[in-house]
């Protein structure tokens, strides 16, 4: 090992490869590993020798539509050109831990702010180093600034292509709450191998809240998309025609719900990414 590569993950786990060469591998068998995440590479040493595969040559994937149900469950699927393993380690979310390692102090392409509040920020793009850890992403800009946010601040990504210093790339949209609590949006791009992870580490932070079920009430709704609007925690009762105490209640389950952050102890909440996601929804359901 390198001195300027770094150890992330040591596990024990298990691999199996079920496409070789592009054709379907027709009896795949899981073989035991150390599985090893480095910020340069994937490591798999077993017993029948060690594969080491360098980050910029491994893709995020769906498990393959032949494999058996249930035989891939719980399993990360990784192409690597013509060929697809399945990886299951003994560490939680290792696909997420897979993005930190592909994405920890490498160098990306960064435009932040590039929307604040809804107005377009006249931001250029710059190089930053990108950390994820702690739940949060933080990012070392030039002159020595820097900035950070949690994972769980973030409200809605987008994916598009775009010229990024002088190359068409793909570019990451995050909208997210900053330090400010302001809605800010920060714009991520670099190689394509930086893409993939950028996308499948934001897109699953979506998916998991998504997956979290609440049912709201056409009420709730209705004070959901009030703070939305911008109208006041201490008017809101007035403004929807409720008893305070009732207003409070549903703040309780907002708060419950991850949608809103408490400002004081009553009355006072303020909207966070989650709950302008919701409120969003809500919105276009109208």
């Amino acid at each position: 090992m390198s001195e300027d590569e770094t150890k992330l993950v040591d596990a024990t786990g298990d691999y199996c490869q079920v496409v070789r060469e592009g054709e379907q591998v027709a009896e795949s068998r899981w073989r035991s590993a150390r599985v090893v995440l480095t910020n340069r590479r994937l490591l798999l040493a077993g017993s029948d020798g060690n594969r080491s595969i360098p980050h910029d040559r491994i893709e995020l994937t769906e498990v393959p539509e032949h494999v058996p149900d249930g035989f891939g469950d719980g399993a990360t699927a990784l192409r690597v050109g013509e060929h697809v393993f399945l990886v299951d380690a003994s560490v939680e979310d290792f696909d997420r831990e897979y993005c930190r390692a592909a994405l920890d102090t490498e160098v990306i392409l960064v435009k932040h702010p590039a929307v604040v509040g809804g107005v377009v920020q006249n931001t250029e793009w710059s190089k930053a180093r990108f950390r994820f850890a702690d739940d949060r992403v933080k990012l070392a800009l030039p002159g020595g600034k820097s900035t950070s946010f949690a994972v769980e601040e973030v409200g809605t990504i987008d994916t598009s292509t775009a010229t990024v210093m002088g190359e068409q790339r793909q570019v990451v949209e995050v909208e997210h709450t900053d330090s400010q609590d302001r809605s800010v949006e920060t714009h991520f791009s670099g190689t394509p191998a930086h893409g993939r992870a950028l996308e499948h580490l934001f897109s699953r932070v979506i998916a998991e809240r998504h997956s979290e079920k609440y049912e709201l009430t056409e009420t709730e709704s209705e004070v959901l998309m009030a703070l939305y609007s911008g109208v006041s925690p201490f008017e809101m009762a007035d403004f929807v025609g409720l008893d305070v105490e009732e207003v409070e209640e549903i703040y309780g389950k907002l708060l419950e719900m991850g949608a809103v952050d408490k400002v004081r102890e009553r009355t006072e909440v303020s909207l966070n990414a989650h709950g302008r996601n919701l409120a969003s929804e809500a919105m276009s359901e109208q």
